[in-house]
């Protein structure tokens, strides 16, 4: 199959064409495309989640306390960073053809970073904050232009499902992972490849684990998932230009897009509640209720096996239902798992409100990528997509800063995590508000357009 495609030069407004044949729905594209979530996941999941971040709060720091104020203070830095460069980067990739070199940069960045976590040993709080920034920074970058992809790859009616297939298959990367640190590294008297359980060694060496991980697996996508580039690359000097000018016109053409400013409104709000849970999940779950570094393994093994099965059936279900609506009964979905899971002391309870966060987080996540995807013009997308990662930066300071001020003023994590509620209840009014049909046919039009 061929598809005719028209790049617009945002200079001189010449349209230059030129045929190439169209991945859309290739298997050996799509699954490509997908084990990057596969590889990429086992960062959030052992490092931001359930492993490093809990080590650091209990082991690096100087008490659980000072751990977590001082976590989020790191979380806080690298999603402003993030917001910061994201949209102007985005527009980079979009002028230039340069996604793939991008993507290519910020996964070596996170692989070597990630790796050098294996050296800060107690009370080196700097140095281990400053690598973990670093390597968060990285990782969320590199989703700009990993995201950008999926409009490509998948036709209109099946992108939510293609969206939940990477959610779902990132699950298991993540899940798998955490197999091999609790077999290998965690649980065994005399841990693998001689990492000694002396200064917490065989903890640190979980993130050695997730650094060759994640560069073995991203390995597919550089390989076989091809980049739409313009026929004719402009000189470096223009391409700068080229995406200022990009930036500003879509800044001046808002109102042409208000359905993307209101998912992006909507998300800089909920999403925040999410990477809050993400990043608190493992420290709540060790300061709250005594999980020990094993039962976190477990705990994060759970979370996962359901957040994939959430992100598998949710992809059926947003292509039947549309992503608003899916978006919808995932986040009213996590705000009921959130709330007992505030409010309850019993550990079972707990495990139940755990299984409902995963169940829906995948869907939330994974609906917001593919509703982006059917708002966005193919030649805004690597920008658009930009501004879904600084709708997930912006403000991404807001839910670890308030978890931190309300843990110290009260003195209770349980207090701290209360704070989610709010941003997932602000974005589900805010999203409310958008008009899927609309959306979908503004884009439609843009494309048709050739603008």
């Amino acid at each position: 199959m061929r598809v005719r495609l028209r790049f617009l030069h945002p200079v001189d407004h010449q349209a230059t064409d030129r045929f190439v044949e169209t991945p859309a729905y290739r298997p050996r594209t799509i699954w490509a495309w997908a084990l990057y979530d596969f590889a990429n996941s086992a960062f959030t999941t052992l490092v931001v989640t359930f492993v490093y971040a809990a080590y650091f709060t209990q082991a690096v720091a100087p008490d659980p306390i000072s751990g977590t104020t001082l976590w989020s203070r790191a979380v806080t830095a690298s999603g402003l960073i993030v917001a910061l460069l994201s949209p102007y980067l985005g527009a980079l990739a979009d002028q230039g053809g340069y996604r793939k070199r991008f993507l290519l940069a910020v996964t070596v960045l996170c692989v070597l970073s990630t790796a050098a976590l294996y050296v800060p040993q107690s009370g080196e709080v700097l140095a281990a904050l400053v690598l973990f920034t670093i390597a968060n920074v990285a990782f969320e970058l590199g989703n700009v232009f990993y995201n950008a992809f999926l409009p490509d790859i998948a036709p209109p009616e099946r992108i939510g499902r293609v969206s939940g297939y990477g959610w779902a298959l990132g699950y298991v990367g993540g899940l798998l992972c955490l197999v091999v640190a609790l077999v290998a590294l965690i649980q065994p008297e005399t841990p693998l490849l001689g990492f000694s359980r002396e200064g917490h060694a065989n903890i640190r060496a979980t993130n050695l684990l997730v650094a060759l991980w994640y560069g073995l697996f991203s390995l597919p996508l550089f390989l076989w998932v091809p980049e739409r580039r313009p026929a004719v690359r402009p000189e470096v000097r223009k391409v700068f230009r080229q995406a200022t000018r990009q930036l500003v016109e879509t800044f001046r053409e808002v109102r042409r897009y208000r359905q993307v400013v209101r998912l992006l409104l909507a998300r800089l709000l909920y999403n925040d509640g999410l990477l809050t849970i993400f990043s608190f999940g493992g420290i709540y779950a060790a300061g709250t209720f005594g999980f020990e570094a094993d039962e976190l393994i477990v705990f994060g093994i759970v979370i996962n096996v359901a957040a994939g099965l959430g992100a598998w059936l949710f992809g059926f279900i947003d292509d039947r239902l549309g992503g608003k609506r899916t978006l919808l009964l995932s986040l009213l979905g996590l705000s009921a798992a959130s709330l007992l899971a505030v409010v309850t002391t019993s550990r079972t309870l707990f495990w139940v409100a755990a299984l409902l966060i995963g169940i829906f987080a995948g869907p939330s996540q994974s609906a917001s990528r593919s509703l982006l995807g059917r708002f966005t013009p193919p030649d805004k997308r690597n920008e658009f997509y930009g501004f879904f990662a600084f709708s997930g930066k912006a403000t991404a300071f807001l839910g670890p800063l308030l978890l931190g001020l309300f843990t110290d003023w009260s003195g209770s994590q349980r207090v701290g995590v209360s704070s989610v509620l709010l941003f997932f209840l602000a974005g589900m009014l805010l999203l409310a508000r958008v008009d899927e049909a609309e959306g979908v046919r503004l884009a439609r039009a843009a494309e048709a357009d050739g603008t």
